[in-house]
């Protein structure tokens, strides 16, 4: 089989370069196409250039459906407006679309799922193999420990992170009120201020801090009757990210259309 011929939206971003550095250095994957917003000063730069990784012939463009006419897939870690209008083109192309792009309303996602009729889409709050797993660990410890012990997810990261909480956070969230087969929507506790009373019973609470140069570090606490459990994720390098989510588009080429996670990828199961 040829090499899955990649576009990177956002190619400018952090995450962006880190991507076609990692889709370069990755077997079975090619750098087809790299995406910005009109007004960027990267258009018409040469993606590899920009990437760190010498010139590739691959010019940044904010015309979708130039950076799409070759590709098989896309690796998108932009804003949710840029998602949902990209998913339309995916969705039209019939290609792969891996979503790293957190902060989305109920009606983006509405979108995205709608675009998943036509595209094999994957989207996680987190492509990194450490969280995926963590998840799984969240819901069994959530569903094992019972209403008793209080939920808190704490998550910082890098001051110019623009939405909170974080997508893993949420991930989270999701993966303890599954665990207690309960609604995250329902229980969910984004903010304190002022006199608050006494925590909610069931409640999931939410803390996000934000500072200097962190990657991103996230505490799930189980606050129990004389005792706490905490499990742990702390990101070192943005590289965890990339590679998840090549790996996600690899694993996506030729799939079904359809919503996939990367408990999908990682074959870990619901």
């Amino acid at each position: 089989m040829s090499d899955m011929r990649l576009v990177v939206a956002g190619a400018a971003g952090r995450m962006g370069r880190m991507l076609i550095q990692t889709i370069t250095a990755t077997e079975g994957a090619v750098l087809a196409g790299a995406l910005e917003y009109p007004e960027s000063a990267a258009i018409g730069q040469d993606a590899g250039t920009l990437g760190g990784v010498g010139e590739l012939g691959v010019k940044v463009t904010c015309d979708p459906l130039e950076a799409l006419l070759n590709a098989d897939g896309v690796i998108d870690f932009s804003i949710p407006a840029s998602t949902v209008a990209l998913a339309a083109d995916t969705a039209q192309a019939r290609l792969v679309h891996v979503i790293g792009t957190t902060g989305f309303s109920d009606e983006d996602l509405s979108k995205i799922s709608a675009a998943a009729r036509h595209a094999i889409i994957v989207r996680a709050g987190n492509m990194s193999l450490g969280v995926n797993l963590l998840a799984g660990l969240v819901k069994q410890v959530a569903a094992t420990l019972g209403a008793e012990y209080d939920i808190e997810i704490v998550e910082m990261h890098h001051r110019n992170k623009i939405d909170a909480p974080s997508g893993t956070a949420l991930m989270f969230g999701e993966a303890a009120a599954k665990g207690r087969s309960v609604s995250l929507a329902d229980q969910s506790v984004r903010v304190r201020d002022g006199h608050t009373g006494a925590r909610p019973d069931g409640a999931i609470g939410f803390q996000s801090l934000r500072g200097g140069t962190v990657v991103g570090d996230h505490d799930v606490i189980f606050a129990g009757p004389g005792e706490r459990v905490v499990l742990s994720h702390k990101a070192e390098d943005r590289g965890i990210f990339a590679r998840g989510a090549v790996r996600a588009a690899l694993w996506g080429h030729g799939k079904k259309p359809g919503e996939y996670t990367m408990a999908d990828v990682l074959g870990l199961g619901d």
